[in-house]
């Protein structure tokens, strides 16, 4: 896990977050090897140190990044593998989407940021350079996390994929 909680500007800006009942519940749902709360923390803090040293829009990346999965529905309980992939790949980001919408006041940039996360596992393209990082930095979070998953040491390839998103993204 992320150092976030020293970071007390991030935590300013995630806390309204953080304090919902629903949005809490991602503590009890797993994802990859850990739970989604913790998955969308990790997204949500290098994304917003990303943002913030670009100069970009940090608070919307925090916030997009901290909701980007938020969806309450449990992967494994899904009855066939095509139901598990439409949650996976589709379904997923809308439902996150809705639950943001319903539980907090979000911009459009924001909007965005959930809606397109899955880029390019779904086809949704993202508009905006902090929607970009969001999901490029997601499938990094996710590879490191799926390398525990599976026991297998892929650090060295998460930090490989990040050094080039970064020198991509200068």
């Amino acid at each position: 896990m992320p150092n976030y909680e020293r970071d007390q500007q991030y935590i300013r800006i995630i806390n309204p977050i953080m304090r919902d009942d629903d949005f809490s519940q991602m503590k009890d749902i797993q994802h990859h090897d850990d739970t989604r709360l913790n998955h969308s923390l990790k997204v949500s803090y290098y994304s917003y140190k990303i943002a913030k040293a670009l100069k970009l829009d940090y608070e919307d990346v925090a916030r997009g990044g901290l909701l980007h999965d938020f969806y309450l529905d449990q992967i494994r309980e899904q009855k066939t593998i095509k139901d598990k992939v439409l949650l996976y790949t589709s379904k997923h980001p809308n439902d996150a989407l809705d639950n943001a919408k319903k539980h907090f006041d979000i911009t459009e940039k924001e909007q965005d940021i959930i809606r397109t996360h899955m880029f390019p596992v779904d086809v949704k393209v993202p508009k905006y350079a902090e929607s970009w990082i969001v999901s490029i930095v997601d499938k990094g979070v996710s590879i490191k996390e799926f390398s525990h998953k599976f026991h297998q040491q892929l650090s060295w390839t998460t930090n490989l994929y990040f050094l080039l998103i970064l020198n991509f993204i200068r």
